[in-house]
């Protein structure tokens, strides 16, 4: 068998140009799967602060519905209304909650719902408005804003300043 010298010099780096262009291509395409899974990790953390924050803001309308809607426990608006809700009932997250009013009977009142959630650290924000007819002071409609949040529940006003933190709002008028 003949060999060409000058064929087998002009080809040499042939072999070690292919290898970094095959070892290129499978480098991007791990790249690639790398960052699929990073960002379905990421929506499965997502999925669940989100349930964590709109179960917070669920716990909070229906704390705040449960004290205004059960004739016994008539709250929003009275002359005699108290000053903090005694939340041993499931309804306001098992702790005593403290009502923040600008005025006892006409309100908006406000409260923090804390320790919610699978691990303690979700909280809602609850603002109860009752709008009256301005001539005769009849009762027209009742407002609940919750606001949610999957992060803040281990502080006393809800707060965090985490990135991740997710705010669900339910209104409810009535």
């Amino acid at each position: 068998m003949i060999f060409n010298k000058t064929k087998l010099k002009s080809n040499r780096g042939f072999v070690m140009l292919f290898a970094v262009v095959l070892s290129a291509i499978i480098f991007s395409i791990s790249l690639g799967m790398i960052n699929i899974s990073l960002k379905e990790i990421n929506f499965g953390t997502s999925a669940k602060a989100t349930n964590e924050a709109f179960f917070a803001a669920d716990t909070g309308a229906e704390c705040a519905l449960f004290y205004d809607l059960v004739p016994t426990q008539s709250f929003f608006g009275s002359v005699d209304a108290l000053t903090t809700i005694n939340g041993i009932n499931a309804m306001c997250g098992g702790s005593s909650i403290n009502i923040v009013g600008e005025t006892q009977l006409f309100g908006p009142w406000n409260f923090v719902v804390l320790g919610l959630g699978a691990d303690s650290k979700s909280c809602a924000k609850v603002k109860v408005t009752r709008n009256l007819d301005s001539g005769t002071g009849a009762l027209i409609s009742t407002q609940v804003i919750s606001k949610g949040y999957n992060m803040g529940g281990n502080t006393p006003n809800c707060s965090s300043t985490n990135n991740n933190r997710v705010e669900r709002v339910l209104e409810l008028t009535y």
